[in-house]
């Protein structure tokens, strides 16, 4: 099946750190529950590995598998919702960080797809991963997250 116009989750910005220090933000369990509401991923982030979002009280929110791995440059990942039964009916999605140096900054782009027309799955992450990359590009930039809920 192809990917509908709404089944596809686009988002870009540009953080000043360096690639490396943005790989580890994305994938270290710590540092991700600061800007990502108290949420983390359990992983090792290597290609084949799996992979789950677990909530602050450790519930699984989401889980797949690692699909490719490539520090600090690109990190995609199968996500499976496992709290949304309408989510879960949809089926799996693709999630790809891609990281890329650019004039003492890196542009990291965030790219979530299923081929499932109109998704509701990638209707709530366009909701979802604003606020959270958000708050990435503030706690690597400043020390502290801009949003809280």
């Amino acid at each position: 099946m192809s990917e509908a116009p709404n089944s596809r989750f686009v988002y870009v910005t540009f953080i000043r750190t360096t690639a490396q220090k943005l790989w580890d933000a994305l994938t270290d369990p710590a540092t991700m529950r600061e800007y990502w509401f108290g949420m983390h991923g359990e992983s090792d982030f290597k290609a084949g590995s799996p992979w789950r979002l677990l909530s602050s009280d450790g519930r699984t929110l989401g889980a797949g598998d690692v699909l490719e791995s490539e520090p600090p440059r690109r990190l995609a990942f199968h996500w499976r919702s496992e709290y949304n039964e309408d989510h879960q009916a949809e089926g799996v999605s693709t999630c790809v960080f891609t990281l890329e140096p650019v004039n003492g900054a890196v542009k990291l782009t965030v790219d979530h797809s299923i081929g499932v027309e109109k998704s509701k799955m990638i209707l709530g992450v366009s909701e979802g991963w604003p606020p959270i990359l958000s708050n990435l590009k503030s706690l690597l930039e400043t020390g502290a997250i801009a949003y809280s809920r």
